[in-house]
């Protein structure tokens, strides 16, 4: 897996995921990934793709965020998450 995935959960804080997904796009990766199992989680990733967008503005950074499902296995069992693919483009 690579280092720009992160697996997100309903206990995810919030400010510290958007820190991540702001260093990630800072430190010029081209994309960061975002992983949500259920609709807490969801939640939580999208408050992070919506404050990361807040950290790297002052920077003339905007974020896009691209929806899409993603098959993963969580103890043994094969489930669908949500996929925020988070890029940077300017403003």
């Amino acid at each position: 897996m690579s280092e720009n995935v992160f697996k997100v959960s309903s206990k995810s804080p919030v400010n510290a995921l958007a820190g991540a997904v702001a260093g990630g796009i800072r430190d010029g990766k081209v994309k960061v990934e975002l992983q949500a199992v259920g609709a807490a989680a969801v939640n939580q990733a999208l408050k992070a793709v919506a404050v990361a967008r807040g950290y790297v503005s002052a920077r003339g950074i905007n974020l896009t965020c691209t929806p899409t499902f993603v098959d993963v296995v969580i103890e043994g069992k094969q489930r669908t998450a949500m996929k925020l693919i988070v890029e940077s483009g300017s403003n």
